[in-house]
């Protein structure tokens, strides 16, 4: 189990802290949310989940194989819903590779990313939309 308090600190801004290791992150309301924008939106945080999970999973695959995954990236685009509830409507992660890899090996990471335990916990109707390099 892991352990996180959050702490709003007024103004819309939100301190965590990852208890285990004491690692705090902070949050501000996004502009167009009556927030100044200053840090990452709490929504941000779940793009961030996904870009920085895949890469974790890939990144543990590559490391029991012996494969130098350093250098891999995840760039996530968030684009928010702008009719209805205020929700996340797209998730577009385009992802780089280090060119070093053979294309088996890059296949077969493109399968593990699928087992990246955020994509999985998303509900099904967020389009996510994974770019890979060509």
């Amino acid at each position: 189990m892991t352990a996180i308090h959050c702490h709003y600190r007024g103004d819309l801004h939100c301190t965590a802290e990852h208890l285990a290791s004491g690692v705090k992150i902070t949050t501000d309301a996004p502009p167009d949310h009556e927030g100044r924008g200053e840090s990452f939106a709490p929504t941000d945080l779940l793009a961030t989940a996904i870009g920085t999970c895949l890469l974790t999973v890939m990144g543990i695959h590559a490391q029991q194989r012996g494969w130098d995954l350093r250098g891999a990236q995840a760039d996530v685009e968030k684009s928010m819903q702008t009719d209805g509830q205020r929700q996340i409507k797209r998730l577009r992660v385009a992802i780089a590779l280090p060119n070093t890899l053979q294309p088996a090996q890059v296949e077969t990471l493109k399968s593990i990313a699928q087992d990246c335990p955020v994509l999985r916990s998303l509900h099904p109707e967020l389009q996510i939309q994974l770019d890979w390099p060509s």
